[in-house]
This record gives C-alpha cells, structure tokens and sequence, in this order.
C-alpha cells in the first residue's frame, strides 16, 4: 500500500453457553445504568467538531469506510463479547474530565489532564487501514496526534526499552468487566522503537468529530501495521519499564496471542488462516481482500524488526 505525506478468546469464539449467559447478565445490569436511555444516538451526536484538522504526513490514499461501519461494529469487551452492544453499553462512560497517569522510567512521572495533553500535541487527521485478528478489515479516518511525540514530553530515560498501557478500571459503567473473559484492566504495550515509529497513533476522533465511547474515547492507541487488539482504548496510565509487559490477550492465550501481534499473512491464527480478510461494508458477493504484511506499512516499518524470525515473534 502507498503511503503518502499530505499537507484469548478470540473475539470469534465467544458463544458458548458460558459466554451467552454472561452477556445477558451484561445487558441486564446495562439497563439500570444512569442515563442510558436518555443520552443521543451516534447519529444525533455526531457534530463534525474537527473539520479544520489537517490531514497529516503518513495518512493513506484510501477511502474510508461509512461511520456506521466503524462506530456500531467494535471489540470492546470492558462493556460486550458482542460487536453491537458496546454502541449502546458505552454511553453512561462519562470521558471528561479525564486523565493519565504516567510512570515507571521517565523524569516527568505525574498524573497529566487530559485538557493539557491535547493543547501540547496538535491534531491531525490520518486515514489507516485497520486489521483485527479475527480476518476483517476497515479504513478509518482517525483525528489525533503521534504517540511518539507524546511520549518524548515524558522524558524516557535509557532504562525504558517498553511502554505498557492500561485502560480503565470501571464495572459500575464497563459492565463487561465484571466477567472472567479477560483478566481486567486491560494492558497492552509497545516496544520502545514501536511507540516512537511515526506511524504510532493516539486518536482523539475520527470522521471529523470526537472519539465515540464505544470506540475508545478519549483517548485510544492506534499502530496500523499491527492487528487491532494492540490498539488499546480509553487510556487511564502510561508506564515506561525495562521488562517487556505482561498483556491481555497474551496472557489469556499466548499461544495465539503474541505480544507483537504484526499482521502477516503467512503465520495463521492456530484456528483461521491469516491470508484474507472481509472488508467491512462490502457485499456477501465480494472476494475477501488479500492480507498484507504489515497492513500494507512494511516499506515503513519492516527495519523495526529486521533479523527476527516473525513465525516465532508472532
């Protein structure tokens, strides 16, 4: 693909009884939520507040899927094992104020607001393609900012050779967090080379306007080059540490979850083949697209792992 500068459980396997059960104890314990009935539809709430965003360096020469296709189908099971209820389940998740915590081996630990971390880092847009481990694919408009400049204004020192983030620890709201599919709260991280590559993302909003609840909000992880469950959503803490962390799905089932999770067609998933994917949107009559190395970002990002062996550091 060309990029251009512009000026576990699998998340296919989760309806056994077990889960089934679970997820109308989810949306039961939904139903009682303040305000759930009462806050606007997708529709209702989408106000293009970021039309005057530059499209940034690095942003693909795609055309991105309809909103609908991105904002009502998500993985996010801080709220559901099901694509389509976090639309619903996500919205009592109150995203201002926020803030993040930042830790570990940097000279400016602190707790930072969320207000601040945006007037210090000027939005973009960037169109990516975006692949799940599940075999399906999207392209997203995502608004947002590098997450390499972020994580310079922290000052890592030479011990940070990771970065792990953490989401959210709520199950008053993220009702999903009270099942046992995951070990909660989410973790995810980068090596240090991953988190500074200029193609590593922190979105904010996408489609012109602010970062739906159900697909992140505030502040979500992006690296397009790696399956989706790497892009971790609503970020709580940033930690800098020697020792490569301990994540989720990795921890659920590192024998088919790795840590580096780079998209690549040729190393199955140990219950799919990776060689394909189904476009969001598309038609039941339309060949699934022919997956990529890298998601198409090899030219950028191959030299980051230059002498490893993929089939092992999957």
């Amino acid at each position: 693909m060309l990029i251009k500068s512009k000026a576990v459980v699998s998340e296919n396997d989760v309806t056994d009884r077990t889960v089934f059960e679970a997820r109308r104890s989810i949306i039961k314990a939904a139903l009682t939520l303040p305000l759930a009935g009462a806050l606007p539809s997708i529709s209702e709430a989408k106000n293009k507040i970021y039309t005057e965003v530059p499209v940034g360096p690095y942003s693909a020469d795609l055309e991105p899927n309809k909103f609908e296709d991105v904002a009502n189908y998500t993985n996010y099971y801080e709220f559901s094992t099901n694509k389509t209820d976090s639309t619903v389940l996500a919205r009592p998740l109150v995203t201002r104020p926020w803030s993040v915590a930042v830790e570990g081996e940097v000279e400016a630990p602190g707790v930072y607001d969320l207000e601040d971390i945006l007037k210090a880092n000027p939005l973009e847009q960037r169109i990516y393609r975006f692949r799940c481990v599940e075999a399906w694919s999207m392209v997203v408009p995502w608004i947002g900012f590098p997450l390499g400049a972020m994580l310079k204004q922290f000052k890592p020192t030479s011990k940070a050779k990771y970065v792990e983030f953490t989401t959210l620890y709520k199950p008053s709201i993220m009702v999903g967090q009270k099942s046992s599919v995951l070990e909660w709260p989410y973790v995810e991280g980068l090596r240090i080379d991953e988190a500074m590559h200029p193609l590593a993302f922190i979105a904010t909003g996408m489609y012109d306007d602010v970062l739906p609840n159900q697909n992140g909000a505030p502040l979500r992880l992006v690296v397009p080059w790696k399956y989706g469950f790497k892009s971790i959503k609503a970020i709580v803490k940033i930690r800098f540490q020697e020792d490569m962390p301990k994540t989720a799905w990795n921890k659920s089932a590192p024998h088919e979850y790795g840590f580096f999770a780079n998209v690549n067609p040729d190393v199955s998933h140990p219950r799919w083949s990776q060689s394909r994917e189904r476009v969001l949107g598309a038609s039941i009559f339309t060949p699934k697209r022919k997956t990529e190395l890298f998601n198409g970002y090899g030219e950028a990002v191959a030299s980051l792992y230059a002498g490893m062996d993929l089939t092992k550091n999957f």
